[in-house]
């Protein structure tokens, strides 16, 4: 929804406290003065005027339960502020925080939430001298262990983090190589920016893979039998699901989302519940063989008479 222009004009830190009473009130359905004092470390008053401010902009959404002295979400509630499904489900199941309390300072789920483990976690003193690195457009000096060559001092020029669903990438320039790849950080050691601009052909420019959108057009299995449910899962319409990702990371996608990539979708187990309508859309991708069933075509053969 557009916001009142009054929203607009408002300080970042009080739009932020209007965000969570927003936020309080759609997905708590109440919210108090305590809630912003703990969370934004302001004064009663403070809070107070924060409530009040937000009544003031949008009266529908919010009602004050005096025997209770909490506001609650109003029946005519429109939520005031955009809340991303990922960020939403993100603060619900990890918390808010911003760090201050240090690395064992655990935060606390705001409803009670199961999520997968993570089992790989790259090094805080790995992680950040990279992304200082693909900030400054530096090349890194690093010590690398691949499953293929083993240990290697590489130069790598970094640009891009990838998140595959189970690790950590970063998409970079190899000078060793010559040629763009992705090193999985968890892998790096002994990380070292260098002061030094990217030689012509490291930009992500060059990055053919990186540049390159493929479509994919994602449909419910054909071995299901109530593919609407499917339809309803991921909010096809029209059938299908149609999206755009990078050549550099699809077929990481297409794993993690455990779509049947076959021709003839013959993977029959019960993780795969979209199939990949047109596998040609892969041709060319690098890491396509990291996608389920995928088959590279076959390559034609000229007849002679």
């Amino acid at each position: 929804m557009t916001r009142p222009q009054h929203v607009e004009s408002l300080s970042h830190a009080q739009r932020e406290r209007l965000a969570y009473i927003d936020f309080r009130l759609y997905f708590f359905g109440e919210i108090g003065r305590p809630d912003l004092m703990e969370r934004f470390g302001v004064a009663p008053a403070g809070a107070t005027r924060d409530l009040a401010l937000y009544r003031e902009i949008a009266p529908q959404n919010i009602t004050f339960d005096s025997s209770n002295k909490i506001y609650r979400i109003g029946q005519a509630f429109s939520a005031l502020f955009g809340h991303a499904a990922p960020r939403v489900l993100s603060a619900l199941a990890l918390g808010f925080g911003d760090g201050a309390g240090g690395p064992d300072q655990s935060l606390q789920p705001l409803l009670p939430c199961e999520s997968p483990a993570a089992l790989s976690s790259p090094k805080m003193e790995v992680l950040a001298p990279v992304c200082r690195a693909i900030h400054a457009r530096r090349p890194v000096a690093i010590r690398y262990h691949s499953m293929s060559s083993g240990e290697s001092e590489r130069v790598i020029v970094p640009f891009a983090l990838v998140d595959t669903g189970l690790r950590w990438h970063v998409r970079a320039f190899d000078r060793k190589s010559g040629e763009f790849r992705d090193f999985v950080v968890t892998r790096i050691e002994a990380p070292a920016v260098l002061d030094e601009e990217p030689q012509a052909g490291e930009r992500p420019g060059n990055d053919i893979q990186w540049t390159r959108i493929v479509e994919l057009d994602l449909v419910p299995h054909p071995r299901l039998e109530r593919p609407e449910i499917i339809r309803m899962d991921y909010g096809m319409t029209g059938g299908s699901i149609r999206i755009r990702v990078r050549a550099a990371v699809a077929g990481y996608m297409l794993l993690r989302w455990s779509v049947d990539c076959s021709p003839d979708h013959r993977l029959k187990e019960e993780q795969y519940r979209l199939w990949l309508s047109d596998p040609l859309a892969l041709y060319g991708v690098e890491n396509a063989t990291l996608a389920p069933g995928y088959q590279a075509p076959a390559a034609k053969t000229s007849r002679k008479g």
